[in-house]
């Protein structure tokens, strides 16, 4: 039996009330690379006054600095995809957690503008095909009716990492240093590198580890795609120039300018302007991110409850559409705040919104990629990085020039209003695929 992903499986199957353990196990696995991903990422914000200290960047500098890491994060999104397409899952996490895992470490060693750059340039791009995998990961392993929500909890790790890392590396960085605390990220990375390819196996069909129930239940309700070597090639330039894609990475540029600022500026912001010590500021700066977390799973919940009762179109665009309008008003009201608490309160409802918007955005990917989901999920999350980019940039230069940080969340809000208007005109039954036949 086949399903499409225009209506829910037969309600004569129910197995998928209730993950089982390895589909759950997976999920775990899943949750903790996004964990690892996101705590390696954010330790550089935590570290901005040290390293400034040391190697004696300026702001705009350090937001370079930043920056760096989104762009090869980003240029290497497309090419990741299609690595993971071609590849799979277990060889090419496995690859990527080592590569970025020592590129934490080398982060330690920079000893200047220019080292640092290249350095966290090479580290963005190390990281680039960890969404991707995981995407193909759920395309294999789960059935449609369970993908919002699997894809909700795999991006609630994100937030927990970095929500739990940032005050962790804060105390690390007074206990040991900056550079002692980046060469020990480091060694955490590559330890989930081996245990990722030694347990790990790309489709159900490949392990012993599972029943025959669970395994014929996964393939029957999973994603129909073709597996076989012949399959038709699908063109970066030809992804990019379809109506549907090109919607689908303008609202991930709207969602990204909102939550990276909660992994770059966020903690400067808040110990600055509230005078704050670091571990101090470090607590603040955990709200948001803790939103974040229960952002992926409501969006993950209410995508999978709403596929079973209306399909896939309003089970994608309504939480979509939703989170943008918190993340808007959230962001509005920021600028009012006068008092820390205050401050990362409308922080966390933004926050909470933008990540709404994540759960439909990647099964979106899945729903019109399908074989392809690597490659479209990475030319998505291509282009919202390169919108996290640009917000890492033009934050301290809109500040320099304005002397305030007004302008930078009047753009946020106005890009999230952006991002909802667009996912009215996004749908997941789009078959841009085909259409090059």
């Amino acid at each position: 039996m086949k399903t499409t992903h225009d209506a829910p499986p037969p309600i004569g199957i129910t197995l998928n009330k209730k993950i089982p353990f390895l589909r759950g196990l997976l999920v775990g696995c899943g949750f903790l690379l996004t964990v690892l991903l996101y705590i390696d990422r954010a330790a550089i914000s935590v570290a901005k006054k040290d390293i400034s200290h040391d190697l004696g960047f300026s702001t705009t500098e350090f937001g370079w600095i930043m920056a760096m890491f989104t762009l090869g994060y980003a240029l290497l999104q497309p090419a990741s995809g299609k690595w993971v397409d071609q590849k799979g899952a277990r060889r090419v996490v496995a690859i990527i957690v080592a590569i970025w895992s020592l590129l934490t470490s080398m982060t330690g060693l920079a000893w200047n503008f220019t080292s640092m750059l290249v350095i966290r340039f090479l580290f963005g791009a190390g990281e680039a095909g960890a969404l991707p995998a995981l995407s193909k990961v759920v395309l294999n392993w789960f059935p449609i009716s369970e993908r919002g929500l699997v894809q909700g909890i795999h991006f609630s790790g994100s937030r927990l990492g970095a929500a739990f890392g940032i005050p962790a590396v804060a105390v690390l960085i007074e206990a040991l240093g900056w550079r002692a605390t980046f060469f020990a990220l480091g060694g955490v990375g590559v330890l989930f590198s081996i245990l990722w390819f030694a347990y790990f196996r790309d489709r159900p069909e490949e392990t012993g580890c599972i029943t025959n129930a669970e395994r014929n239940y996964i393939i029957e309700n999973r994603q129909a795609v073709s597996i076989s070597s012949t399959a038709a090639p699908l063109p970066f330039f030809h992804i990019i120039r379809a109506q549907v894609m090109q919607l689908t990475m303008l609202q991930y540029i709207c969602s990204n300018f909102t939550f990276y600022f909660t992994l770059t500026w966020m903690f400067p912001f808040v110990q600055q302007k509230f005078q704050l010590s670091a571990v101090n500021a470090g607590l603040y700066s955990t709200v948001p991110l803790i939103a974040g977390f229960f952002g992926n799973i409501v969006s993950g919940l209410l995508v999978d409850a709403l596929y079973r009762r209306n399909g896939a179109a309003l089970s994608r665009r309504i939480p979509a559409m939703l989170g943008f309008s918190l993340a808007a008003f959230g962001m509005i009201m920021v600028t009012l705040a006068t008092h820390p608490l205050t401050a990362v309160a409308f922080l966390a409802v933004a926050v909470f919104g933008a990540d709404m918007t994540l759960s439909p955005s990647w099964a979106f990917c899945i729903d019109i990629g399908k074989e392809h989901a690597g490659k479209v999920s990475g030319t998505m999350n291509m282009a919202g990085n390169l919108g996290a980019f640009c917000m890492i940039i033009a934050y301290p230069y809109l500040h320099e020039w304005s002397g305030s940080h007004l302008p930078f969340f009047y753009l946020a809000s106005g890009l999230s209003i952006v991002g909802m208007m667009t996912w009215m005109l996004m749908n997941p039954d789009s078959r841009f695929i085909e259409s090059r036949h």
